[in-house]
């Protein structure tokens, strides 16, 4: 699919451009097909949006936000995690790690395929995954984290219930039902000893200095406490905070605010690492063919 998108500086004679929505398909580690939709605008910078907990590709903030890079002209990627929506394997309540280990395998696809990984972008646990990728491994320099939380211990009684641990040591698993009685899914031992087990501190102070990490946070947020925002900022070494006020944890009606706060903090550092490598280039890193439109 091919869609023609202005720029927002259209009226000052800026040029269209053509952008192209394309399926795609990337094997992690175990064999698993993960499906996404790349938002091509022929452009090699690329963003990676990753969604939260039994989301998907096709919900907010996830569409909205590969809408706004567009009309950036900047090439966007959002991919359902395995286990959800239509990506291959079961869904799991943990699964940091993997979801990480995921990422990895759809930033390596479009490394090999000459993308510039600009920057990785998760909102509620896809905010977790991205930041626990940056402590795996260095080399995406711009992290955002939407509504992540931070204390992986909080959030999961209201889910599982009272004495969740003595139960699904007891019978080795937990059904949650929503509240008409209906299967949603279980939760093994072993996924939630996954989240348990989970150190976000250690994560948040294993990654680099030279990462730029803004954390974005709803005020009004009823899923994940304004308050985990905070101690982001605490331990993450680059890190800027930015709460918006009245916003839920699906930032229901501050869409436009929050890709504009995305959008800048995206532009501003990609310009700066940019600036830095013109001002001392290397040859095996500074590739003079991209021509940024961020």
């Amino acid at each position: 699919m091919s869609i023609t998108r202005p720029s927002p500086n259209q009226e000052e004679g800026a040029q269209h451009f053509e952008t192209h929505h394309r399926r795609i398909l990337i094997k992690n580690q175990h064999g698993e097909k993960l499906v996404g939709i790349l938002h091509d605008t022929d452009q090699k910078e690329l963003v990676i949006l990753c969604h939260g907990f039994q989301s998907l590709k096709e919900r907010i903030p996830m569409v909205n936000l590969a809408a706004a890079l567009e009309n950036e002209g900047t090439s966007a990627f959002r991919f359902d995690f395995a286990g959800n929506g239509e990506s291959e394997g079961s869904f799991q309540y943990g699964n940091y790690r993997r979801e990480a280990d995921d990422l990895r395998a759809v930033i390596q696809h479009f490394q090999r395929k000459k993308y510039v990984i600009t920057a990785i972008v998760g909102h509620s646990k896809g905010g977790n995954v991205v930041l626990l990728y940056a402590s795996m491994f260095n080399d995406v320099s711009i992290i955002v984290n939407i509504s992540g939380r931070f204390d992986l211990e909080r959030g999961i009684e209201g889910r599982l219930g009272k004495d969740y641990l003595q139960r699904i040591k007891k019978n080795g698993f937990i059904d949650v039902r929503n509240k008409r009685g209906i299967f949603e899914y279980r939760v093994t031992e072993e996924s939630l000893m996954d989240r348990l087990s989970t150190d976000t501190r250690a994560a948040c102070l294993m990654i680099q200095q030279n990462c730029r990490v803004l954390t974005i946070h709803g005020s009004k947020d009823k899923i994940v406490p304004v308050e985990d925002a905070v101690e982001f900022a605490k331990f993450i070494p680059n890190h800027k905070l930015h709460i918006i006020q009245g916003a839920d944890h699906e930032y229901t009606s501050h869409q436009d605010e929050l890709a504009a706060v995305v959008l800048d903090f995206i532009r501003e550092h990609f310009h700066r690492d940019r600036d830095t490598s013109v001002r001392s280039p290397s040859p095996a890193k500074l590739d003079r063919s991209v021509n940024s439109r961020l």
